[in-house]
Order: structure tokens, then sequence, then C-alpha cells
């Protein structure tokens, strides 16, 4: 082949690349923005046309985050079946499931769960937390039914009764107290759940938390004297 022709094989090449990413790019935009408008349809249509099923956007947010978080059930079912990754997070650190605790949607989180997401991963955030930060009180229930563990700590050393104290969840906290939640645990700063109420103006749920604290410090040390004798 002669200089020329090759220069313009190269050429041709270059531009049936570009002509391929071109394309790409337009089918990633079309079916980010389906999702973005919570058009189920379309991001069917587009994964049924050979898109990845764990396309995310430039955030990390993949399809099935979008879909749990706004709690599109059909489109999480789809995606599910399509084999969409449960485990992939974000550059936020959140997954499907951590979003859809924080949505509170319960079907969606039974869904996700059942498929294999992580009730108790082995440290950092878990649904539990999220819920509880946003004070989903049905989505806590549902949680702490099948098995959330309830101090479970975040990198910070946050619980749930903690995040829900913070946020005056006047619902949340004497739930997760009524489950045994500890409320002598602090963060890593040394900030208890009491002191992130009182914080925020709730002295009501102050004392209640403070209460619960007591009656736990006292059953302890009267373990703890049975024990020694």
């Amino acid at each position: 082949m002669t200089p020329l022709l090759r220069r313009m094989a190269l050429i041709t090449a270059l531009a049936m690349a570009g002509s391929g990413a071109a394309v790409r790019a337009g089918v990633y935009d079309e079916i980010m923005m389906a999702v973005k408008r919570d058009d189920a349809a379309a991001v069917i249509a587009l994964v049924d046309r050979g898109m990845d099923v764990n396309t995310v956007d430039a955030e990390g947010t993949s399809l099935l985050m979008y879909a749990a978080r706004h709690g599109d059930r059909s489109l999480v079912e789809f995606l599910l079946a399509r084999r969409a990754n449960l485990a992939q997070r974000n550059r936020f650190g959140d997954s499907a499931v951590l979003l859809a605790a924080l949505a509170g949607d319960v079907p969606v989180l039974q869904r996700l769960l059942d498929a294999g997401a992580e009730l108790n991963p082995p440290s950092g955030w878990t649904p539990l937390l999220y819920a509880s930060f946003e004070g989903r009180i049905d989505a806590i229930k549902f949680l702490l039914g099948r098995g959330a563990r309830i101090d479970a700590r975040s990198a910070s050393g946050l619980t749930a009764l903690m995040l829900a104290a913070r946020g005056g969840h006047g619902d949340a906290v004497p739930l997760l107290l009524e489950h045994g939640a500890d409320a002598t645990l602090a963060d890593q700063n040394g900030v208890t759940a009491a002191e992130f109420a009182a914080r925020g103006g709730h002295e009501d749920m102050a004392r209640l938390i403070r209460d619960h604290a007591a009656a736990r410090q006292a059953a302890d040390a009267a373990a703890a004297g049975k024990a020694g004798r």
C-alpha cells in the first residue's frame, strides 16, 4: 500500500471510530436523561437495544440506584432480571439498597434484599442508618424486622439512634429505643444521641434518651455486681 493509501485508510478508520464514539455518547446521554426523568419505558427499550445495564452517570450512580431512589418498582424488577450489579456504589458510597432506605420505600427495599443486597455490611453505612437519617419509620420497622444490627456504626461512629436524634425524628427515636438501641454510645467526637437531640432543641427527646442511658448503665452495673460475687 502506498503512503497516500495508508494515510487515507487511517483517516477513514479514525472517522469511523469517532462516529462510533459519538453514537455511544448519544445513547449514553439518552439513557441517563430517560432515567432522570423517570421514563422507565425508554430505559427498558435502550437496555433491550444493548445498552449496559450497569451504565452509570458522571458520579457513578447506576440505573438501579436511580430506580431505587425514585421508587420505580417495575424498573427495579427489570434491571434485577437483567442482572444489574447490586453491590455497585457511586462516588459518595451510595448503593441501590442504601438509596431505597433513604427514600423509605419498603417494597423496593424488600426486593433488593431478597435479591442479595447487604442488610448488615461488615463496616460503613447500612440501610438502617440511611433510613434513620431521614426518619423513615416504616423502613426502620421493616429493617429491624429483617434483623438489621441496631447499633451498627458509620465510619465516624454514628448509630441509627444518633442519626434519628440529630434529625429530631420523634417517631424513630422511641422506636429504636424500644428495640434496644444503646443510648450510652457516643460517636468518634464523643457526642451521644442525647446530646445530638439537645443541640437540635429537642429537649423532651434528649430527656427520653438520657433516661434510657441511665437505665442501661444501672442494669449493666447490677449485672457486673452479680458477676463479681
